[in-house]
């Protein structure tokens, strides 16, 4: 813990981080030279045999071989600097055959950034090589020289590290001013050396999410595809709930009313007193029925939502709440269907968490547009310790917004307040 009390400018040469930084450097400059040398002799030797067939098989596998380099620098970044990125998508032909295999790999934009890392990086790895070991050098060496200025007059036969020197004249670092003005130096370069590091380790990280990852069009499939499952996954969730609430519920009391109104028809002749009863309670039963099947339609899409919109709809489900909602609801006009619905189900899901597990005494609901998104935020004056990680509710509630293009951002410490934001974009 005392470490952490010093300026980060002084702990910065001594952190893991700086060291990891500096051998994803050093090991970087032999591993740039190999992926160099391979990429240019096999795409030379491709581009020129490709008067005949054999460039094409040459040239592919030379597209191969760098995407293997890649896989190793992803690793290497993943290991050293904590970058993940992902592998792009394989080039894979449409009948597997080889020859399928080989043009999918020469039309893969992903192959071809490899390439392009594998020319790149080989220059930049030598720069940023030369700069960090003469940093590290001289900054290391120049602090330490007290330590080791000794060397000199036992085994070189000189005063101290010769400074300057020529057939008449020579200046020695001997004296101890000159001794601790050197240290003094070095302490610099030993300080300023890690963020000149970071810097130089920037570009890679650039170079590596750019060129190593998957493309901006192959990064939005994949997460359409996975919001598109989200999305499905989502409607049979809601249509087992409606189907296990019209069994279970109106379903339920719809065969107990028909059994009622046929014993009551039975007894009708023989005691009507009896008959009369029983209608009577079947009466009841029909108007509690009636009522789950608004409440079951309420769930399903609201009629005060399609009627009056966002704040007359917000304000009836802040009306169930166990605790008083204030609703403020800003809008210059109403978004589209499929955007309201969400908010609204978005809301009453947090107030519904606000009623259950919050211990709130008041909570607040407000509703704005800033640009082209849709903003809600449900705040609460309860315990907090909301935590979408902790179970499926906000978890889930987060899925459903992110299949939109929605964010779902939560800060409920230990103690409360709760503040759960949800952005969604605006669909006019």
């Amino acid at each position: 813990m005392a470490s952490h009390r010093l300026p980060a400018a002084v702990r910065a040469p001594l952190e893991g981080r700086t060291w990891r930084e500096l051998g994803y450097v050093l090991t970087g400059l032999p591993l740039s030279v190999v992926y160099f040398c391979f990429a240019v002799a096999l795409v030379s030797a491709g581009a020129g045999l490709l008067v005949t067939f054999l460039g094409i098989p040459v040239l592919a596998g030379a597209l191969a071989l760098c995407r293997g380099f890649g896989a190793v620098e992803r690793a290497r970044a993943r290991g050293m600097l904590g970058l993940d990125v992902r592998a792009p998508l394989p080039a894979r032909g449409r009948t597997g055959g080889a020859l399928s295999w080989m043009g999918a790999t020469l039309k893969s934009g992903a192959s071809w950034r490899h390439l392009l890392y594998a020319l790149l990086h080989m220059p930049w790895a030598v720069f940023s090589f030369s700069v960090a070991v003469a940093l590290w050098g001289w900054g290391w060496g120049l602090f330490t020289y007290p330590l080791w200025q000794w060397v000199f007059p036992m085994y070189a036969g000189q005063a101290g590290l010769q400074l300057y020197g020529d057939d008449t004249h020579s200046l020695y670092l001997d004296s101890a001013f000159e001794i601790a003005f050197t240290s003094a130096v070095g302490l610099v370069f030993v300080l300023v050396g890690p963020w000149v590091l970071r810097g130089l380790v920037a570009v890679d990280r650039l170079m590596v999410s750019g060129l190593l990852g998957p493309s901006r069009l192959a990064s939005r499939v994949t997460e359409l595809e996975s919001d598109r499952g989200v999305v499905v996954d989502t409607a049979a969730a809601d249509l087992r709930r409606i189907e296990r609430d019209l069994h279970d519920g109106a379903q339920a009391r719809l065969v107990a009313l028909a059994m009622d109104l046929g014993l009551a028809k039975d007894r009708l002749a023989t005691d009507p007193q009896a008959a009369a009863t029983m209608v009577d309670e079947a009466h009841g039963e029909v108007k509690l029925a009636l009522q789950e099947l608004r409440d079951l339609a309420r769930g399903i899409h609201p009629a005060v939502l399609t009627d009056r919109g966002l704040d007359a709809a917000l304000s009836a489900v802040s009306a169930r709440c166990t605790v008083p909602v204030s609703v403020v609801v800003d809008l210059p006009a109403r978004p589209a269907a499929a955007i309201e619905g969400i908010a609204y189900f978005t809301v009453s899901e947090l107030l519904q968490n606000v009623s259950k597990h919050a211990r709130a005494r008041r909570a607040w609901v407000d509703v704005w547009r800033t640009d082209d998104r849709l903003m809600l935020q449900v705040r609460d004056d309860g315990v907090g310790g909301a935590d979408p990680a902790a179970g499926r509710g906000l978890a889930g509630l987060a899925d459903r917004l992110d299949a939109v293009d929605g964010v779902l951002a939560v800060d409920s410490p230990s103690g409360g307040p709760t503040t759960v934001t949800a952005e969604l974009p605006w669909r006019a």
